[in-house]
């Protein structure tokens, strides 16, 4: 109740220590919006629906429900009127519902800084693997929710936080063992530092030449907030940004088709080569 915002307050008496309402609760409290506050809520509402049969969509559902309740008709009137201009397209046909036991015993472990036993498996592998995990936070990104937990069996600092995505959970256990967070670990630096979800030790600086016919598109939709962009004479661009994983760039330039060249890192390159080469001889005509 505490953390919900109540004002409760403890005290010892003989019998042990008692909870009681504090001096600042007052009840319940009004919910008021307007018609374009509603708007904002709604948009929200429909971009997290792949959290669907998570406790966060429940969170969401049900304020959404005090809120209609609370709500004269003539502002929730207004509201779907102007609801009917604006619509969400391309969200993923997907559902958090089968995780939800899974991801209420990582969220309890992540506020207890217990470790998790888990079978997780990779797409490449064919079995699922058995992992102690400690777990640090939940991230939303595009749609997918990802575990940020270090693999407790690794005892490099720079090596040991990976990015797990929740699809491949298959069972989480939370064990009667903790452990204690790094101090200097915060969620929100460590996912700046990247272009996408993939988790690395340090990132990476990536050069991709973009034609004169696609910069428009890179510099109407950027890659990221603190990328750099060099203008060429012959009106290419050449796109400069941090990346923890050669992935995080690979699938992008890929999407430019010809208009794109990774021009480093080397290994980066070379993937992309690979990638070219395969290409060509899957279309080659027989």
């Amino acid at each position: 109740m505490q953390a919900a915002g109540i004002d409760v307050d403890s005290e010892e008496i003989q019998r042990g220590r008692v909870w009681k309402l504090g001096p600042g609760f007052r009840g319940a409290h009004k919910i008021t919006a307007t018609a374009t506050e509603l708007m904002a809520l709604s948009l929200g509402r429909d971009l997290l629906f792949p959290l669907a049969g998570t406790p966060f969509w429940l969170g969401i559902e049900s304020f959404w429900s005090k809120i209609r309740e609370a709500l004269p008709n003539g502002v929730w009137n207004l509201y779907e009127k102007y609801r009917r201009v604006l619509h969400v397209r391309g969200m993923p046909a997907k559902s958090y519902e089968k995780h939800l036991g899974m991801l209420k015993t990582l969220h309890r472990a992540i506020l207890e800084h217990r470790r998790v036993e888990v079978d997780y498996q990779t797409l490449a592998a064919d079995k699922p693997k058995t992992r102690t995990i400690e777990p640090y936070a939940v991230v939303y990104y595009q749609s997918s929710l990802y575990i940020i937990a270090a693999a407790a069996e690794v005892s490099d600092h720079q090596q040991r936080v990976r990015h797990w995505k929740l699809d491949r959970f298959l069972r989480a256990k939370a064990l009667d063992d903790w452990f204690h967070p790094p101090e200097d670990f915060d969620a929100e630096e460590h996912l700046a530092h990247s272009l996408g979800i993939f988790s690395g030790a340090k990132p990476r600086k990536y050069r991709i030449r973009i034609s004169k016919f696609a910069a428009p598109w890179v510099r109407e939709d950027p890659w990221h907030e603190n990328q750099k962009i060099a203008q060429r004479a012959n009106g290419d661009i050449v796109l400069t940004v941090q990346a923890a994983h050669d992935m995080d760039i690979i699938p992008r330039v890929l999407s430019l088709g010809a208009q794109a060249e990774v021009l480093s890192p080397k290994s980066c390159r070379e993937a992309m080569a690979k990638i070219a080469q395969e290409m060509a001889a899957a279309y080659k005509a027989d």
